[in-house]
């Protein structure tokens, strides 16, 4: 007896005619993100700009000659209200890039003004069960703002994205040992998504035994791994000349994918609630365990050296101070 295939979920995303989500997209109606027997339906919202929208239409039209027995459909809209209509997920992948000579104070003004808009939609409209992923910078404040606008779709649904950082950790690991990525283990990201982030490599494993000691080098672990990581968006602008599209799309399928995967443990910023010394009302990059499809917890009790403690108080004061810089445009 042949068994019934599940039944579409709403897949939400903002910014899809942009770099992430032009390598994003065709990887989600494959089946990457939500598994291979999974239908999805994607709703692709872009600014109401004619330019933008008509590269959508060419996007959708590409999916479209992909013929991906899991996409059951493709809706477009610059409407959020029409956009985020019963989304089970929510991928906020668009967002205002920061402008020369503009300080990261504005730049959390403006995309916060976004962000409030596009938290209220999400409550009045997307399905109850919404979860929602915020990949676009400054994420972990964006994420917050976007939170603070719910009533109905509560915080813990609402996570950002270090998972690319803890990718980038990872190779980086991996290459100094000399060994391949799946040598490496226990690679978690603490803060916010920005140079002033804490991979805490003093947790990480390779091939079962601690980084520190197979690496051999405290120095190259403190001054120049962890700035590498925090400041390897900047080295990629530098480089190509635009910021991290690929790497940054696969991160945000890894991001949901282990969200959805019970058992997981990944690097997810969450609402703090305090763990680990962060401001309770910040989301903070932290460790967590899928418990559940789209449910997790904190790992809590992980030993934090006097090195990780004086990293992990420079990126909560960064993220306390962009909350308080926002804060009249926190809901509640």
């Amino acid at each position: 007896m042949t068994a019934t295939p599940p039944a579409p979920i709403r897949v939400a995303v903002t910014g899809a005619a942009g770099q992430i989500c032009y390598s994003l997209l065709f990887r989600i109606a494959a089946g990457e993100m939500f598994g291979k027997d999974q239908p999805v339906i994607l709703q692709l919202l872009e600014i109401p700009v004619e330019k933008a929208m008509q590269a959508l239409g060419g996007v959708a039209m590409e999916l479209d000659d992909c013929a991906f027995p899991l996409l059951h459909g493709i809706e477009m809209s610059s409407d959020p209200a029409v956009g985020f209509k019963d989304a089970n997920w929510a991928l906020l992948v668009g967002s205002k890039p920061r402008g020369p000579g503009m300080e990261r104070a504005d730049l959390l003004k403006d995309n916060g003004k976004i962000f409030v808009g596009q938290g209220k939609a999400i409550d009045e409209n997307a399905a109850d069960n919404c979860r929602v992923a915020v990949v676009g910078n400054p994420a972990n404040t964006n994420c917050m703002i976007g939170a603070s606008q719910c009533k109905r779709i509560t915080a813990d649904r609402w996570t950002a994205m270090v998972r690319l950082d803890q990718n980038r950790a990872t190779t980086q690991l991996a290459q100094k040992a000399g060994v391949a990525t799946t040598d490496v283990s226990d690679v978690y990201i603490f803060g916010n998504h920005s140079p002033t982030m804490f991979p805490a490599f003093h947790l990480a494993a390779i091939n079962g035994r601690p980084a520190p000691e197979v690496i051999g080098d405290d120095a190259w672990l403190q001054n120049e791994f962890c700035p590498t990581v925090g400041k390897r968006g900047a080295a990629i602008i530098a480089a190509r000349g635009l910021s991290s599209a690929a790497s940054a799309g696969n991160a945000l399928i890894d991001h949901v994918r282990d969200l959805s995967t019970p058992g997981a443990v990944h690097s997810v910023a969450v609402k703090s609630n305090g763990a680990y010394g962060f401001h309770p009302d910040v989301w903070a990059g932290l460790p967590v365990k899928t418990t559940a499809p789209g449910q997790y917890e904190v790992v809590q009790g992980l030993p934090i050296d006097d090195f990780g403690a004086g990293m992990i108080k420079t990126t909560n004061d960064e993220l306390t101070s962009e909350r308080d810089t926002v804060a009249p445009m926190l809901g509640g």
